[in-house]
């Protein structure tokens, strides 16, 4: 008897495990279905030379057919969409730069040009000649397998002494040492990174930043181009914040610089050679905004609490008071919410905010740093949440309270207080603490409504703006973070469940039951 209760804990220790194993692994599957099937759709449905509506260097070559022709096909290279050779990248495989074959090599009637046609149709290649110069270029469309495989390989880039490839600069150091940021705090510093401080403290949560492993998940085109994905998304907004700053050669100037995100820059002007001692001299600088992730959170926080605070207690109070005044108004509130549009809502809503209350009608009025922005764009995320939760809370508590056992515990002599205190409340929340991590995973995504009536410069806007402009990589990507923080949020839903009631186990043979 002495060893039963270890074994008993040891054995719902082990199945536990198991459960949540075998719900990682198909969280992961999900979210590879997920990637596969958006990608596929957005590399096979949406016509490619679409991407370049929004592009203003696209329109400036409407003259120029020779450079038009060699832009679009390598900006379809560079994306992924088909491999891309000219007849000069092929003669200066042969010749080398500077040999003076080259001009003659590069000629439609050359041999060369003969043997490029003959090669690259034997691989496959379709070759064509630019209109005006008549040179050849050969291409082929990349298959969809191969570009998945390629986006999944690089998702994850450790970044190491010998990341850098650099033709240019054939003694670039290559080491990893450690040592202090200009700001004086401690880092792992690299060279032949991409990164320069792989390892950094600064007094920005969450304190210790790295730079050895890192997401991939793109580069933004054709808005933000060029840029990656994650530095749209993350980077701060607004002006810059500029502080005296001592470089590493001595210069000290008003500058916005956040020394840890230094990475190689393979050309230098000359402003970079007064600020910086090797080619560590591309950085992002910091701004007085929140990042367009940062912005949605805040908001979504704020209103998330509000929501909590308001929508439980008062469904709590229809619930005692059921078919009474209270109950009444709360309906009216609960139906109007449900059979107004959203937008006509919002807009009263701010209406009423503005003229009343003299708040701002648009978060740029003022920006974040001002408790005014807030107030109006988190109130109108949080009203449907209010009457989701009023109406849920509502419906829990009323069961509850026609259950048999608190007929029972009434009948054992507790008084009210007792009875919905300890049994009631605690059973009527149990569903609704589960949506907590979803809940909060929405502050991330944002409120697309929302978000465009206060301009609000948040994420709400990043997917059907990413959908109008053909930006691929961007819809990807926060597929993938959407996806991947939605499928851990119904994770953490489940484990929030069994802390609130532990009748509820997390085991393959109990289920959650």
């Amino acid at each position: 008897m002495f060893f039963c209760l270890p074994l008993f804990r040891y054995k719902e220790y082990l199945m536990k495990k198991g459960y949540m194993l075998s719900r990682l692994i198909r969280s992961f599957l999900s979210l590879l279905i997920i990637i596969v099937i958006v990608f596929t759709m957005v590399y096979t449905l949406v016509p490619r030379e679409n991407i370049f509506f929004e592009d203003g260097t696209y329109r400036k070559l409407g003259g120029k057919p020779d450079e038009k022709t060699e832009y679009v096909n390598k900006t379809w290279k560079k994306l992924g969409y088909i491999d891309y050779v000219t007849i000069s990248d092929y003669c200066l495989d042969l010749y080398g730069q500077g040999d003076d074959r080259m001009m003659n090599a590069i000629s439609p009637d050359s041999p060369e040009s003969a043997d490029f046609k003959k090669l690259y149709e034997s691989k496959g290649y379709i070759v064509e000649e630019f209109l005006s110069s008549k040179r050849l270029y050969a291409y082929r469309d990349v298959p969809i397998v191969k570009k998945l495989a390629k986006w999944f390989g690089n998702l994850l880039v450790l970044d190491t002494p010998w990341s850098v490839q650099d033709e240019n600069n054939p003694d670039l150091p290559r080491y990893l040492k450690f040592g202090t940021t200009p700001t004086g705090a401690p880092a792992l510093i690299g060279s032949g990174t991409v990164h320069k401080y792989l390892l950094y403290t600064d007094t920005n949560f969450p304190f210790i930043h790295q730079n050895i492993l890192t997401l991939n998940l793109g580069a933004s085109y054709p808005t933000f181009q060029g840029l990656d994905v994650l530095t749209v998304i993350f980077q701060s907004q607004g002006e810059e914040v500029k502080r005296e700053v001592k470089f590493e050669t001595g210069l000290e100037s008003d500058s916005a610089i956040i020394f840890g995100t230094l990475k190689y820059k393979p050309v230098l002007d000359k402003i970079d050679q007064q600020k910086f001692v090797d080619n560590y001299a591309d950085y992002q600088t910091k701004k007085n905004q929140p990042s367009m992730v940062g912005t949605s959170f805040i908001m979504g926080i704020f209103a998330l609490l509000l929501s909590y605070g308001i929508g439980l207690p008062v469904g709590v109070a229809m619930a005692k008071n059921k078919d009474k005044l209270v109950d009444k108004m709360g309906m009216v509130y609960i139906i109007f919410i449900i059979a107004v549009p959203s937008l006509a809502y919002i807009y009263l809503f701010r209406f009423l905010g503005t003229t009343l209350f003299k708040l701002p009608s648009v978060f740029t009025v003022y920006g974040s740093n001002d408790i005014r922005s807030w107030i109006l764009p988190a109130i109108s995320l949080a009203l449907p949440s209010i009457s989701s939760l009023m109406l849920w809370m509502r419906r829990y508590v009323v069961d509850q309270m026609n259950s048999d056992y608190v007929k029972f515990a009434k009948a054992k002599g507790l008084n009210k207080s007792e009875i919905f205190g300890k049994h009631i409340f605690k059973n009527a929340v149990i569903p609704i603490a589960q949506g907590i991590p979803s809940s909060l995973a929405g502050c991330i995504t944002g409120a697309i409504v929302t978000e465009a009536v206060y301009a609000v410069g948040g994420m709400g806007k990043m997917i059907p703006d990413s959908i109008n402009k053909y930006n691929n990589s961007m819809i990807i990507a926060l597929t993938f973070m959407f996806a991947g923080i939605s499928i851990v949020s119904v994770l953490l839903g489940d484990i929030v469940l069994t802390k609130v009631d532990p009748r509820i186990s997390l085991s393959e043979k109990a289920g959650r039951s």
